[in-house]
């Protein structure tokens, strides 16, 4: 009689019940992004960003992030000689008149940009910088001051007049002022630094310089 055994290593499967909760694959699972309402709001962010409303004023100008004051054209004064300048700050000290020896510190900007200063005078010992006031007499030709003698203190060996070559309206322009006071002006290129130009000041341009007087002496004193 034919046995009915199966054949040794033969098994029978049996799909049993699964307790698995059935797959769902990648393509229709739903991410908390693809709401109607989430697109909605971030289409809705976007409209707003295009329409400006996000951005209720327009960004400041380099001047104003910097902190200084912008002084609109139609705001400055003209001196005899042509120059521009605006009084930043009324000092209230002693005046600076004709053939006074001043003490002074100046910044000169270009497109926002501080290119010669007296604030950064450079030691010839060393790589250091010291805010050193410049020293000169209203009215008189400039850099003539600057043929001094080194000097020897606490910050080094230096010439008496570290500073930059200031530009020659500040020779002008200071006349005027009182101790305290600060004044900005337009320097044109033929009383600024003319075809050489200095630092980051290209050669024949325009640009600005704030004068701030420390200390005046006046003629009859000297």
């Amino acid at each position: 009689m034919a046995s009915s055994a199966l054949p040794s290593g033969t098994f029978h499967r049996h799909s049993l019940p699964s307790s698995a909760p059935p797959h769902h694959s990648r393509e229709t699972a739903c991410t908390p992004c693809c709401l109607p309402g989430a697109v909605s709001r971030r289409r809705a962010a976007v409209q707003l960003l295009s329409a400006g409303f996000l951005t209720a004023v327009s960004p400041p100008s380099l001047a104003a992030r910097r902190g200084r004051r912008v002084v609109p054209p139609e705001d400055y004064v003209s001196a005899p000689d042509g120059l521009k300048y605006y009084d930043l700050v009324e000092g209230k000290g002693p005046t600076a008149e004709n053939g006074s020896t001043v003490q002074v510190h100046f910044d000169c900007i270009y497109r926002g940009i501080t290119a010669v200063s007296s604030r950064e005078s450079k030691l010839l010992a060393g790589n250091r910088s010291i805010a050193q006031p410049y020293e000169f007499t209203v009215g008189s030709l400039p850099g003539k001051e600057r043929k001094r003698d080194f000097a020897d203190n606490s910050n080094g060996l230096y010439s008496a007049q570290a500073a930059p070559k200031p530009p020659a309206a500040m020779y002008m322009i200071t006349e005027g002022m009182k101790v305290g006071g600060k004044r900005r002006v337009i320097v044109p290129p033929e009383l600024g630094y003319g075809k050489r130009g200095m630092s980051e000041i290209p050669p024949d341009s325009t640009f600005e310089m704030d004068i701030e007087l420390l200390e005046v002496v006046p003629p009859a004193e000297k």
